[in-house]
């Protein structure tokens, strides 16, 4: 048995010269399955909730190969990694919906900081109590798959010093999220910040993990990891699900992996020190991503991230392995090798002080991973 699990991935499109191009209003007209977002220049597709790994990797790839093929009728145009704006126009909103008030809030109270692109992990937990104590663990672990996925560290066509510049920037609204106790304590929370208007409404809570379902926050079936940036090689973004996975079965398994039940920290002040201990791991890990220097929740040791990373993947492959998916597991091992995308961009920078060539590059490398991957295994599977 594996859990369900499905994606949304955020996206942008332009020139294979790597500039953004604002494209959302014909793709979302003409190419079933993509949404826009607030600005224009990058839209999203959502993945159906799939158990089995090989179909959705290959759900994640099809969606992106039709987007290509349309792109290709309007133009020399493409799909661009990453999850900044890395060749400039940070400080302009294009908007592709100019009636809608939502979108009027968010550029008029945050601008462009939020025109970033991600992917939102969601795996399914249909017990509500379950479901607050696996978003209470990952809480605390959420630095790490930033730490893995980070891939934004340029803007405006300059190195920023952050390994993910989204996350150092981006909007966490409300300010202060605690760490849920219960599930009515989720939904007396929710509905004081949307009656003080902090929330505008239940989807306005941006963290780095959050309980989704269909009538939130009383109808609740699964947790969305929102904190990664943006994966190009969807075979590293089932890594990361996989990752995520095996750590849930675990917690199933051993219930005392709850921070509340397990943490040194002091019992008086547990609650409250777990959410600066994890706000403060988010921070070091958009500076540094794989290299950070974090403090653990269990015992508040000081460790550097890959470490951890390593340490927690040792724990949760006899998970993987008993339930069938230790292979989509596998790649963790080559990021903690040779560095996340962010690292390894890092590195070609340094080489030729160039990050439209970074950029190029990868937006080649990308198209031709998903190509491959089409022809050697999606072609073999049925939707």
């Amino acid at each position: 048995m594996l859990l369900s699990k499905g994606f949304e991935v955020e996206m942008y499109t332009g020139t294979p010269q790597g500039d953004i191009v604002g494209l959302s209003q014909q793709i979302v007209a003409n190419v079933e399955g993509f949404v826009r977002e607030p600005d224009s220049r990058n839209v999203e597709y959502t993945t159906a909730p799939i158990c089995g790994y090989d179909r959705l990797l290959c759900a994640l790839v099809r969606p992106r190969l039709k987007l290509r093929s349309y792109l290709n009728t309007l133009g020399d145009y493409t799909i661009i990694p990453g999850s900044t704006l890395f060749l400039g126009d940070s400080n302009i909103f294009y908007r592709s919906d100019p009636n809608n008030p939502y979108h009027t809030y968010i550029e008029q109270t945050y601008g462009s900081t939020v025109v970033t692109t991600s992917i939102h992990i969601n795996v399914g937990i249909s017990d509500p109590e379950l479901l607050m104590q696996a978003i209470r663990l990952i809480r605390m672990e959420a630095p790490l798959y930033l730490a893995l996925s980070a891939s934004s560290p340029f803007l405006d066509g300059q190195v920023t010093g952050f390994h993910s510049t989204r996350w150092a920037t981006f909007p966490k609204t409300p300010t202060d999220v605690p760490l849920f106790e219960s599930h009515n304590h989720l939904i007396k929370w929710t509905e004081e910040k949307i009656s003080t208007g902090i929330m505008q409404n239940v989807r306005h809570l941006w963290c780095s993990v959050r309980p989704n379902g269909d009538r939130r926050p009383y109808d609740l079936n699964r947790l969305e990891l929102r904190i990664c940036d943006f994966v190009g090689d969807p075979v590293i973004q089932i890594a990361l699900v996989a990752l995520l996975e095996a750590r849930l079965w675990q917690l199933f398994h051993d219930p005392t992996l709850d921070p509340l039940e397990k943490s040194d920290l002091p019992a008086t002040s547990r609650l409250e020190d777990l959410v600066t201990l994890a706000d403060n791991n988010e921070i070091a890990v958009a500076h540094h991503s794989l290299e950070a220097q974090l403090y653990h929740w269990q015992d508040g040791r000081t460790i550097l991230a890959k470490n951890w990373i390593e340490e927690i993947y040792q724990q949760v492959l006899p998970y993987a392995k008993e339930r069938g998916f230790s292979c989509f597991l596998s790649p963790i091992k080559k990021i903690l090798r040779e560095g996340n995308t962010a690292q390894k961009w890092l590195k070609q920078y340094e080489s030729s002080l160039d990050s439209r060539n970074v950029i190029k590059l990868a937006t080649l490398e990308m198209a031709k991973r998903e190509e491959d991957l089409e022809d050697k295994l999606c072609q073999l599977i049925v939707a």
